[in-house]
């Protein structure tokens, strides 16, 4: 079998690329930077295929200049960079890598609510400071987490992982999506409402909603009226779900009474004034970030690409109407 050339946009962990390297040539950027547009049209030409990240946009213009590509495998259960009716167009299959992050991604969500709710990155900060000179009764006060009402925006596999975790703080489940949920209700107890509904009675309120045309800016000026004063937003699912100039009027005024994000509308850019609010915890879209979930993301990837230069229909192909068997 004839080894593929295949192009690897940003290093991944070991286990992944040794795996590829065993039936592949390949070449890897390894700066740890996201290639620039030029950069990236020069690197894909002459490949079979592309390992690439959520943060390479992949449109035509790409597609065209990696001539004979026949797989772009992406890094992400997400695929929003990719345009897929121009890969479909073109004959060259697209894959992701479903479900390996859903309990790591939701974990996360808990993290970030903690962390806002409790002040812990607030605290951190004074604290090394030498701000901290003793105990005092007014000193960060917080909120409380158990007893209260989470509401999910997005009933899908990371929304009900998140949600179950729910029951051990006894907390009420509020939850919105195009349609009711039975599996989600029956395993979380939670209750389908509207979004209006959700925003007026959480105290938290947590994101996890794929970024279509009609969930972008989901949440604005008008959904941040109807939430709570002492309402916390979590957000690690796509950035411009969340009109973030809105975002930061709402944290600014004491609209709402805190943040916590891992994804961002400009992203790697932010709206000015976030990055100066005490009442947002901001992490670099680090969701998934553990090793045993970054490495499932890479042998899914690279499996991905093997399947298609064996001929098979990749395991995660998103668009397999372009199949053809024995294509290698």
């Amino acid at each position: 079998m004839t080894r593929w050339n295949v192009y690897v946009t940003n290093e991944i962990p070991k286990p992944a690329l040794d795996m590829l390297a065993e039936y592949c040539d390949m070449e890897v950027n390894r700066t740890g930077q996201v290639l620039t547009k030029p950069e990236l049209l020069e690197k894909v030409k002459g490949r079979d295929a592309v390992l690439s990240l959520l943060t390479d946009p992949i449109n035509a213009e790409v597609m065209d200049a990696a001539k004979g590509v026949k797989i772009f495998a992406n890094y992400a259960v997400g695929y929003n960079n990719i345009e897929i009716p121009s890969a479909t167009e073109r004959g060259i299959m697209v894959s992701n890598t479903p479900g390996v992050l859903t309990d790591t991604t939701a974990e996360m969500a808990w993290a970030l609510l903690f962390s806002v709710a409790r002040r812990v990155v607030e605290s951190d900060k004074y604290t090394r400071k030498g701000k901290y000179k003793g105990w005092g009764p007014m000193l960060f006060l917080g909120q409380d987490v158990i007893h209260k009402t989470v509401g999910v925006i997005g009933a899908g596999r990371i929304g009900l992982s998140f949600a179950k975790r729910a029951k051990a703080f006894d907390m009420t489940v509020l939850y919105t999506d195009i349609a009711a949920n039975p599996q989600f209700e029956q395993e979380t107890g939670g209750e389908f409402v509207s979004l209006e509904r959700l925003l007026r009675e959480s105290d938290f309120v947590s994101i996890h909603t794929p970024l279509l045309p009609e969930t972008s800016h989901l949440i604005g000026e008008q959904e941040f009226k109807l939430m709570k004063k002492t309402a916390i937003l979590i957000n690690t699912s796509r950035g411009p779900v969340v009109d973030e100039l809105a975002l930061v009027k709402a944290l600014q005024s004491g609209e709402i009474w805190g943040a916590g994000l891992d994804v961002y509308e400009f992203e790697p850019e932010f709206t000015e004034g976030l990055m100066e609010l005490d009442n947002a915890i901001l992490c670099p879209h680090i969701a998934s970030a553990t090793i045993d979930t970054r490495t499932k993301m890479g042998t899914i990837a690279v499996s991905n690409i093997l399947a298609a230069m064996r001929g098979e229909l990749p395991p995660n192909c998103l668009n397999p109407e372009v199949y053809k068997p024995n294509s290698n």
